[in-house]
């Protein structure tokens, strides 16, 4: 006699959405940890700042859980979830009423600024990690979404143009500015004659941001309250 073989769903991923469909609270908190990662990290590119991706994270998931029901599984729900995210983000920059660039073209627009310390460690000749980042940082909202998006998770200019309602034309001219940007500002910071080192493809693993369980502690302290199910669960239900 043969033990008998489980079958595991072809896609558990799609049995838990159907469950959170049906109000199970343990399928939602499983896409939740699957997921948080991911969008923790795009909230922190965007933000520069821990408390603000920690809000933004867990506004994200609110807004994933209220609009479940809209996942048509034409892409994959991890990219679904994205475009959530980014709206998210997005919304929260307009809501603060931040000078940001359009998504329209206005190169003489005025730049939003992140105040930033300034006694970073520079390195001649090579990508600084650090002031790197900090340049991002300093990049008008329009700009930086678009460099993220494209030099840092990958998408391409079409892609980015369906996500944030923008011409193509736009993705790829505001991407050129953003990269003029930040080689400026390297070059400022450093203040060094020669050209800055090339952004590309060095950049993607220059400033990728470690993942929550990679991230120094001191880095990602308090993290634990706003990534917990259950802190989010209790937010919806009297949200």
């Amino acid at each position: 006699m043969t033990d008998a073989i489980a079958v595991r769903p072809r896609n558990p991923e799609k049995q838990l959405i159907s469950r959170a469909l049906k109000g199970d609270q343990d399928a939602f908190a499983e896409l939740f940890e699957a997921h948080k990662n991911h969008v923790y990290s795009l909230c922190l590119r965007m933000t520069s700042n821990v408390a603000e991706a920690e809000d933004l994270t867990q506004d994200a998931f609110i807004q994933v859980f209220r609009k479940l029901a809209t996942f048509r599984g034409d892409s994959a729900f991890s990219t679904w979830i994205y475009r959530v995210a980014m709206n998210t983000a997005l919304m929260h920059f307009r809501k603060k009423a931040l000078r940001q660039v359009s998504l329209d073209e206005r190169p003489d627009a005025p730049r939003e600024k992140i105040d930033l310390c300034q006694d970073d460690g520079r390195l001649r000749g090579t990508v600084d990690r650090i002031a790197l980042i900090r340049a991002i940082g300093e990049l008008p909202q329009g700009y930086r979404s678009i460099f993220l998006l494209h030099d840092v998770e990958g998408y391409g200019h079409q892609e980015i143009a369906r996500l944030l309602h923008c011409s193509v034309g736009n993705s790829k001219s505001q991407l050129h500015k953003a990269r003029l940007k930040i080689r400026e500002s390297l070059l400022a910071k450093a203040r060094v004659p020669e050209p800055a080192p090339a952004l590309e493809p060095a950049v993607t693993r220059v400033i990728r941001t470690p993942r929550v369980s990679e991230a120094p502690v001191e880095e990602h302290r308090g993290r634990a309250k706003v990534l917990s199910i259950g802190n989010f669960l209790n937010k919806e239900a009297v949200a």
